[in-house]
């Protein structure tokens, strides 16, 4: 995998991980927030919120991708609503 450094090598990769995890049929894919991670010591990490609908149902997820390497080594639901 590839390097991920700027804002649209962290929106690729994270469509592409959330498409592996939930399927290509999802709208409305939104990134929430980006962190840099670890904050205290040198950055080596992005943590990454990604919004998206599937089926009409909104999920949130958190996902955390290596800077040198584009590998998502966590991935985490935070939240899966009906949206108002």
């Amino acid at each position: 995998m590839a390097s991920v450094k700027t804002s649209v090598d962290i929106e690729r990769s994270a469509k592409k991980t959330v498409e592996a995890l939930y399927g290509t049929d999802i709208q409305d894919f939104k990134i929430r927030v980006v962190f840099p991670f670890p904050s205290e010591r040198e950055m080596d990490s992005w943590d990454v919120q990604v919004t998206f609908l599937v089926d009409s149902i909104q999920y949130t997820v958190d996902l955390m991708i290596e800077e040198k390497s584009g590998q998502v080594t966590n991935a985490r639901l935070i939240d899966k609503m009906t949206p108002l």
